[in-house]
């Protein structure tokens, strides 16, 4: 879930929720509380009228005994002096807060409120009073509070004149009402509360978690351990921060991994270098000093030894030409010059030229090319050359047979010039064809000291390969010999 939806979903909770569970509660709560005041009261109708007006909670929760004692004063008045009764009565009025006087004459003749009779008697209204009131109900002020009053009027059998008085004390009610508010108020802040911590824990877990995951991550890259994940479910803002933390880990682990392997190969390559330039160099020291010393007294043994120091600076010149082609490779800034080139006249001439230093070597060349005399390519002739002359160097240098011999095929087969180069060396394991093509791989043959290589010559032929739009493979049996191929595509014009 996207934060800025989640923060209006948070705005909406905190608004609405909040709201509708304090209204659900006020009325589920009223409802019981209503139930409560009806049983307790025997209210009727709409119960939350009352509490607006309270003269109506009180008179109404004392009808019914009211109703009774006027129907006992008309019908019986003489129950009004039995103890018994009264006492039935009073203890009905005690459940609602309420207790009972009755007066005979000038005299209280029974006071349910023991101790109140004195101070009351000066207070209770005359005889009679009860028909200008409401109902004969009205209120009156003691000293602790207001009370409820109702009066009934009646004559005893001898004559005399009575009345029965029901009090509600307004003290005992109102607190009652009070409990209600006080409940109903601790639930809305009750609710406010959970709500408040539900959502707390949804953004905790949606924002603060994944933030601690990453400055837990950011703590690991400070230390260099780049070797864990920041693992995210989540399709927000904080979930993409996340992966894009991830990559940046796994991007800086690759550099990493890279600059490692990067400089383990530069050492590599030192070694392999120095090891086959102190070859040349030890033997242009060697004929030299020949020279020097007098060793070659004759023309034609001085003339070897210049054409043999003249070879191995060519060796050593080849060598600084591949480090500084590894270089290039490196930053893939190898240049290059493509045009538009007959096939087969450029594989002509690369076949008379590498067949003068072959037949030097005594090694046996054969060129043969199947393609049409007018098929071109577009290639570098140049780099097109070092693919070439590294694939035939390699051969020439693991040739073990006696008679040495190298074949150069030029085939056409579609949009492609194929071109195969054989030999019949000692050929590659199985094992080791699938690698021949890796920087500084060499396979058990070929770490003998006395082949020497730097270890990217065929590699830099792949790279030139490829960089063409083609690809190079390589089939070979071990003490057979090997074969190597290139595609190089054809060049095609576009007819609109």
């Amino acid at each position: 879930m996207k934060l800025r939806t989640r923060l209006i979903i948070s705005f909406c909770i905190i608004i609405f929720v909040p709201v509708l569970l304090a209204v659900a509660t006020i009325w589920g709560f009223g409802q019981y509380q209503m139930r409560a005041l009806r049983h307790i009261y025997d209210m009727d109708g709409n119960a939350y009228d009352y509490f607006l007006n309270s003269f109506q909670v009180l008179s109404r929760s004392t009808k019914d005994t009211y109703k009774k004692l006027q129907r006992t004063a008309a019908e019986s008045p003489e129950k009004l002096e039995d103890a018994s009764f009264l006492d039935k009565v009073n203890h009905e009025l005690s459940d609602r807060f309420s207790y009972l006087i009755v007066r005979k004459g000038d005299g209280i003749i029974y006071e349910g409120n023991s101790g109140n009779a004195a101070s009351l008697e000066e207070q209770l209204p005359e005889y009679g009073s009860n028909q200008i009131q409401d109902a004969g109900s009205f209120f009156y002020m003691e000293e602790d509070g207001q009370t409820l009053m109702k009066q009934v009027d009646f004559t005893y059998k001898d004559g005399k004149h009575g009345s029965a008085f029901i009090l509600t004390a307004m003290e005992q009610v109102i607190p009652e009402v009070k409990g209600v508010l006080v409940d109903l108020v601790v639930s809305v802040v009750l609710i406010l509360v959970f709500t408040a911590g539900m959502l707390t824990i949804w953004i905790y877990q949606g924002i603060i978690n994944p933030i601690r995951k990453l400055k837990i991550a950011a703590q690991k890259i400070k230390d260099g351990n780049l070797d864990f994940n920041v693992e995210t479910s989540k399709n927000d803002e904080i979930g993409e921060l996340c992966q894009s933390f991830e990559e940046m880990r796994f991007r800086l682990k690759e550099s990493a991994e890279e600059k490692v392997s990067g400089e383990k190969e530069n050492k590599i390559l030192v070694r392999n270098i120095s090891h086959d330039l102190k070859t040349p160099i030890t033997a242009i020291k060697g004929y030299v000093e020949g020279i020097m010393d007098g060793v070659a007294d004759t023309p034609e043994k001085r003339d070897r030894y210049i054409r043999t120091i003249y070879n191995k600076a060519n060796e050593m010149d080849r060598l600084i030409d591949e480090l500084t082609l590894y270089s290039n490779i490196d930053t893939n800034r190898i240049p290059y010059n493509f045009n538009r080139i007959n096939a087969a006249d450029y594989f002509d001439d690369c076949a008379e030229e590498v067949g003068l230093d072959l037949e030097s070597k005594n090694i046996k060349l054969t060129y043969i090319n199947y393609a049409d005399r007018d098929v071109r390519i577009i290639a570098d002739p140049e780099q097109l050359r070092r693919v070439v002359n590294n694939i035939i160097s390699n051969s020439v240098k693991y040739l073990d047979k006696k008679q040495g011999f190298i074949n150069i095929r030029v085939r056409d087969v579609g949009d492609f010039i194929q071109v195969e180069i054989e030999d019949n060396g000692r050929g590659i394991a199985a094992k080791d064809l699938p690698y021949i093509f890796d920087r500084f791989y060499r396979t058990d043959a070929s770490r003998n000291s006395a082949t020497g290589g730097s270890g990217i010559g065929l590699s830099i032929v792949k790279k030139i390969v490829e960089d063409h739009g083609g690809k190079i493979w390589a089939n070979s049996k071990e003490g057979t010999g090997t074969i190597m191929y290139f595609v190089i595509r054809k060049y095609q014009e576009v007819i609109n």
